[in-house]
């Protein structure tokens, strides 16, 4: 099962990495699994488990277009992020690197720590009290990059970018 992580809304990017910390990351990405929240929720990343969801507030992402912030939450292995809204080039950061956003607002519905069971494909939470939470459904082209981990991976695998006919 997977834990649950709630957070409010207009979560920055320099709240997930701070700036300050480029430097760190620059040299080691596998460093970068030390920071994410490092100071806006310091149990998170020496507590955080594969598969953990964050459940956040709207404007999720927003401000600047740091990539590492999004990279810093795939590397502790992170499951996916549920919130009614997202900053664009965090979602897209978030897409190209294969980190599942689902738009929907449980903060009011998830309490923090709760365990839950997302199922990526079918877009549904289990609760640990037997709850049943449908997510909107993705469209299938996202539902295929996160599949293969990424736009990268999924562009090494078949060739071409999502949507795109086959060569």
């Amino acid at each position: 099962m997977a834990r649950v992580w709630i957070f409010g809304e207009d979560v920055n990017t320099d709240q997930i990495v701070p700036g300050r910390y480029a430097p760190y990351m620059l040299k080691n990405e596998a460093d970068l699994r030390k920071y994410p929240f490092v100071e806006a929720r310091p149990d998170f990343a020496p507590n955080v488990q594969p598969g953990d969801l964050i459940v956040a507030g709207k404007n999720f992402g927003c401000g600047s277009s740091r990539e590492y912030a999004p990279l810093a939450l795939k590397l502790v292995g992170l499951g996916a992020i549920i919130a009614p809204l997202f900053a664009r080039i965090f979602f897209r950061n978030a897409l190209n690197l294969g980190i599942p956003c689902f738009t929907a607002d449980l903060t009011q519905t998830l309490r923090d720590g709760q365990h839950v069971e997302l199922n990526i494909e079918q877009g549904i939470i289990l609760t640990d009290d037997g709850t049943r939470i449908d997510l909107p459904p993705p469209p299938a082209f996202l539902r295929e990059v996160w599949a293969e981990g990424g736009i990268v991976p999924f562009y090494r695998k078949y060739r071409r970018f999502p949507g795109e006919v086959a060569p």
